[in-house]
């Protein structure tokens, strides 16, 4: 069910609110609408690398160090990219 896109009215979601985050959790996107308008969008958290995973992905010519401006340049990246990198299905 990865990558499905589901649309429930609010009265289905609210009826079986665990399927919904069952569904959610093996990948769907759900949409819930009044109507024909879209209220909510509820999907699954994406994956997150942890600090050795991306250390693991440098190059092994990487001149890159992990010094005292390190986590400033982290926040400066965070910061940069604020916006919704994958937006709805339904935008």
């Amino acid at each position: 069910m990865a990558n499905k896109v589901i649309h429930l009215s609010e009265a289905e979601a609210a009826r079986d609110f665990a399927g919904l985050l069952a569904r959610v959790r093996s990948g769907a996107e759900v949409i819930i609408e009044n109507g024909k308008t879209p209220v909510a969008v509820v999907q699954p958290d994406p994956p997150h690398r942890t600090i050795s995973d991306c250390i693991a992905l440098l190059p092994e010519d990487s001149t890159a160090v992990m010094d005292a401006d390190f986590a400033k340049d982290v926040g400066a990246a965070i910061d940069s990219h604020r916006e919704p990198l994958v937006p709805p299905a339904w935008d």
